[in-house]
């Protein structure tokens, strides 16, 4: 029979048309691995001197150059994160907001900068309502959802803390690639065409689209794979940051171009909050795990829900009921509906809310939501709790250099490539963060003027005996602490490598409630995706205990649904040897030296 299928491939790649041949070709299994675990795609790259993870290849390989130039791992993420923002439009930009954990081996901490931008000023709550006429959630698109871009500033915190080189090199691979072009990858070539599609259907909410289309299509067509694209206008915008700095985007230039260009379409962002905008150095929150320091960043993001699973998890043997087995997805899948459920009660910005960090992220709260699980079926509502007890589209990179200091940034647009909104002549898209306010007056996340909006963007690291271990991240909305989890509990339970940890098949649950005025659906049951890797009979058995699971892939309709995109860099403390992983499910790669 193979040999049939070989030729009938054969005829078709002669005579058949590209549709056909690659239909044929999905046919064929990946081959098998020689050593290490059957699921892994690879093995580890493995260095010393410094090594980057990204999205893009080629934006990997720009994080490496620096690092050979001596730059430190904070200029290399950097260089890389403007790379990106050219590379993977889709995902991020200098338009979005930048999260990152950097380890610094001089004094020996974990550093957290929350890189997030505030609501306009300007527009208040009333004003808010009166633009959205009757509509009860804030739109993705448009000028309504635009919160003040905190990439740049984010850089220049980071750079003035931890880097080396000047501002200049740091960016000029960004901007060479930008002026001359690359060659657009595969991955992103198909989200990029996904999001010019759905700005096009939904153009209603977007004051304007003329400059998006200038800058992002291609003699009026997105990019296709291997096609070089250019972004002229971006190459001249960072151009500018590096040699005129930070006040230049937020003060100068660049905040008067964005000034006069939400004047002319109506929106609400105005210089005075581009340069009202600081980033805030602040401190991870922490919880150990097996004897693993898992650290996220505190609210307004969702790190926090990755503590609480674990929390959760860590009353449970995972490492005898296995991985990817019933048992394991379905007490994972259970930690993750509590959690989220407190996630859409109390996260939100802590300077307009009181949050209880420590009581949401204690052994003690972890042990009473335990109680709610039940191994046989599962949970017919999942609640937010009481933690005040008695006994109280995204992407990621990371990079190491030589020295030990470790990277673990993220940096996202929100929703695919932002509100489709480019300001005359500067090359990149505004975010629409602000879509994750809530229009209740009474919830904690609810929209005010100057209020950071609750964010999904997360980036991880794991400490072991008070020292860098593990940096990584998972892309993907609402399946960042998902995947979060996953790779943890892949590495610390079941032994995995940082690439096998990665490739594992994974789960996606949706439907919990969220921090905005949708409530999702009741109780949070909602539907668990699975990918292929999952056996047949762990899928029966989860739907015996009442799990509402599909398949990840449609067999019907072929859509794939997205299980989060990865990244990661582990160190071993004995010898200072880097091991990095990459995702095998999109474009990225780790590159060491």
């Amino acid at each position: 029979m193979r040999y049939v299928y070989t030729a009938l491939l054969g005829l078709l790649l002669m005579f058949g048309d590209e549709t056909e041949v690659a239909v044929a070709a999905e046919k064929v299994g990946r081959g098998d691995r020689l050593s290490g675990m059957e699921h892994a795609s690879r093995s580890p790259v493995l260095a010393v001197n410094g090594v980057a993870a990204t999205a893009q290849p080629l934006a990997t390989q720009v994080a490496v150059d620096v690092l050979k130039k001596g730059g430190s791992a904070v200029d290399a993420a950097i260089a890389a994160n403007a790379a990106l923002g050219l590379m993977e439009p889709v995902a991020n930009g200098i338009g979005g907001d930048i999260f990152a954990l950097v380890w610094d081996p001089k004094t020996k901490k974990l550093y957290g900068l929350n890189g997030s931008g505030r609501s306009p000023a300007g527009r208040s709550y009333d004003q808010l309502l009166q633009k959205l006429d009757g509509r009860k959630h804030i739109p993705t698109l448009g000028s309504l959802p635009v919160t003040v871009p905190g990439t740049v500033d984010g850089w220049f915190e980071l750079h003035e803390k931890f880097g080396r080189l000047n501002m200049t090199e740091v960016l000029a691979p960004a901007v060479e690639y930008a002026r001359t072009g690359f060659p657009v990858s595969q991955g992103i070539a198909a989200g990029w065409a996904r999001n010019m599609a759905y700005f096009a259907r939904d153009k209603g909410d977007l004051e304007e689209f003329d400059n998006a289309k200038a800058t992002y299509l291609v003699d009026g067509k997105t990019p296709v794979e291997g096609e070089i694209f250019r972004n002229p206008d971006l190459a001249n915008t960072l151009e500018k940051i590096g040699r005129g700095g930070r006040d230049v985007f937020y003060k100068g230039e660049i905040a008067h171009v964005v000034d006069r260009y939400m004047k002319r379409i109506g929106g609400d962002l105005r210089k005075e909050d581009l340069a009202a905008h600081r980033s805030q150095w602040v401190e991870p929150m922490c919880t150990n795990y097996r004897g693993y320091d898992m650290c996220q960043l505190p609210p307004n993001t969702q790190g926090l829900a990755v503590l609480q699973m674990l929390n959760i998890l860590e009353g449970y043997d995972l490492a005898a009921m296995g991985p990817g087995s019933a048992d394991a997805l379905h007490v994972q899948i259970e930690a993750k509906r509590l959690a989220f459920e407190d996630r859409a009660r109390y996260y939100s910005d802590p300077d307009h809310a009181s949050i209880p960090f420590s009581a949401l992220n204690s052994k003690a709260y972890a042990a009473e939501r335990r109680k709610l699980i039940d191994m046989s079926r599962v949970m017919p509502e999942a609640v937010a709790g009481d933690p005040v007890l008695e006994h109280n589209d995204t992407t990621y990179l990371t990079v190491a250099d030589g020295d030990g200091m470790m990277v673990s940034l993220i940096q996202s647009n929100y929703a695919g490539m932002g509100a489709g909104l480019v300001a005359d002549g500067l090359g990149f898209m505004f975010q629409d963060r602000g879509e994750l306010f809530s229009l209740d007056k009474d919830h904690p996340n609810v929209y005010a003027p100057g209020k950071l909006p609750f964010h999904t963007i997360i980036p991880g690291f794991i400490l072991k005996g008070g020292t860098p271990w593990f940096s990584f991240g998972v892309m993907g909305g609402a399946m960042q602490p998902q995947g979060h989890v996953l790779v943890a509990t892949n590495l610390i339970d079941f032994g995995m490598n940082v690439q096998e940890a990665g490739d594992a098949a994974r789960y996606r649950h949706e439907g919990s409630s969220q921090p905005t005025d949708d409530a999702g659906q009741v109780g949070g049951l909602g539907k668990v995706r699975v990918e292929s890797g999952i056996s047949q009979e762990v899928f029966d058995e989860l739907k015996r205990r009442g799990h509402n699971v599909e398949w990840g892939t449609n067999p019907k309709t072929g859509r794939k649904v997205h299980f989060g995109s990865y990244q990661g860099i582990m160190r071993d403390p004995a010898t200072g040897v880097y091991s990095a992983g990459s995702e095998s499910r999109i474009d990225g790669a780790a590159i060491g030296y």
